[in-house]
């Protein structure tokens, strides 16, 4: 609930550490009451916006993101695949405000270009970088392409 308000009303007085804070939380009871189940029976989990998310857009905020993946990664799974989509921002600002009436705290031009270089600096065997221009069939492409060797889509 912390976190919708943050993201509907703003930061007001609370510190980046403080909101780091709350997701980490908030990550912490979806890989106890959802992640670890689902991986436990062998379940494939998809995800939207994990810890590397929080790394960047807390770490454009001055905290330190690679600190930010290590705290995550004491009690969070590490995941076989990481897909960084890549758009310029924009481009994502464009698509916000047409698919939107309102905006987040998070959705500033500046802000998000401090959230990208985070993004494209994470290094890693299980990282992978789209480039989400093009069609959606376009992108689907390319996501199957990067994930190919994790399943059998064939």
């Amino acid at each position: 609930m912390k976190i919708r308000k943050l993201l509907k009303d703003g930061r007001e007085g609370i510190s980046p550490q403080e909101e780091l804070n709350w997701f980490v939380n908030d990550r912490k009871e979806d890989v106890e009451i959802n992640i670890m189940p689902a991986l436990e029976k062998n379940v494939a989990v998809l995800m939207d916006r994990y810890y590397f998310s929080t790394a960047a857009y807390q770490g454009a905020l001055g905290l330190e993101p690679d600190q930010i993946r290590l705290e995550n990664e004491m009690f969070a799974p590490i995941p076989d695949r990481v897909l960084i989509f890549l758009t310029s921002p924009e481009e994502c600002l464009k698509r916000i405000e047409s698919s939107r009436d309102q905006k987040s705290i998070f959705e500033k031009l500046d802000y998000l270009q401090n959230v990208q270089k985070i993004f494209k600096s994470f290094r890693g065997p299980s990282i992978k970088f789209i480039e989400s221009v093009g069609t959606v069939s376009e992108v689907h492409k390319k996501v199957l392409i990067a994930t190919d060797d994790l399943f059998n889509f064939k």
